[in-house]
């Protein structure tokens, strides 16, 4: 059986697409398993599904290189409002999108030039700050700067849910880190029952970030949307950054502008097809 697939990326966190609007993907974990190998597969950080929603324009899954299915990821979903436009399963006059996830319906402004989607700014949704609800295992309301052991080392952190698990930590150069070595350990850390995406951030100044992300069932990847929402809101909750205003994050693949209020996180960064191809399964 052939199956046809969009290769497409935000800011270098790239997965492969799948429509189910038209063929059947069976059993997408160990798809994705064997796709995103980079040598003996197309590549990628792993497989998301577009499929028909009740309740939205389309809906969204995700799986990790690991087979691991996530609720949300924050590049992806931009990429798959422009698939949805791209493809014209929404009408060319349509540039506001709902995309149906595992952490509920988001809403992405669409930016279009030349008849394709070149950017999208997303809402994210509330930030979620319980330790149950990230889930952590903390006795506190938040976790903002306090401290936890890791391979020996304290770290002081701050845990944020973006619809799935962040771990934020400040570091003063984020260029000389060994993630290979510490990300494993922070995405497994006891803490976390769920595993957890980990961010090293650096501030430049109260409206710069720079960030590396170990993703849970991904290792290190070029950009996490997600992250880089979860980084705005503990930059802010550590008194780095203020709510209400844009913040840039460097990542390896480019840059996002997050922007933390009250009442929600507003993601905005473009959204690239790399190319279209069939592969036999």
């Amino acid at each position: 059986m052939k199956l046809h697939f969009t290769k497409m990326h935000g800011i270098g966190n790239d997965y492969i697409y799948f429509s189910t609007f038209d063929q059947t993907i069976d059993d997408p974990e160990a798809l994705s398993v064997r796709l995103s190998d980079r040598r003996f597969g197309v590549g990628g950080d792993g497989i998301i599904l577009v499929c028909p929603s009740d309740i939205a324009d389309a809906k969204m899954r995700i799986f990790n290189e690991d087979g691991s299915e996530a609720k949300m990821c924050g590049n992806g979903i931009r990429c798959v409002a422009k698939f949805v436009y791209d493809h014209g399963i929404v009408p060319a006059d349509k540039t506001t999108v709902a995309i149906d996830t595992l952490s509920g319906v988001k809403t992405i402004d669409l930016t279009v030039e030349n008849g394709r989607a070149v950017s999208a700014k997303v809402d994210m949704g509330a930030a979620i700050l319980k330790p149950s609800d990230i889930p952590m295992d903390h006795a506190g309301e938040t976790v903002v700067d306090q401290p936890l052991e890791v391979g020996g080392k304290t770290y002081r952190v701050t845990a944020v849910s973006m619809g799935n698990p962040h771990c934020v930590t400040f570091v003063g150069d984020v260029d000389s880190l060994d993630l290979p070595a510490i990300g494993p350990l922070f995405e497994n850390h006891p803490a976390f029952p769920d595993r957890v995406n980990t961010e090293f951030v650096q501030v430049i100044d109260d409206r710069t970030l720079k960030m590396r992300v170990w993703e849970r069932g991904s290792g290190e990847t070029w950009a996490c949307g997600t992250g880089a929402c979860a980084t705005v809101v503990a930059s802010c909750l550590n008194g780095f950054c203020r709510k209400g205003e844009d913040v840039t994050v460097h990542l390896r693949g480019g840059d996002l502008v997050i922007r933390y209020t009250d009442e929600t996180v507003v993601m905005t960064g473009p959204a690239a097809t790399v190319f279209e191809g069939e592969i036999e399964v």
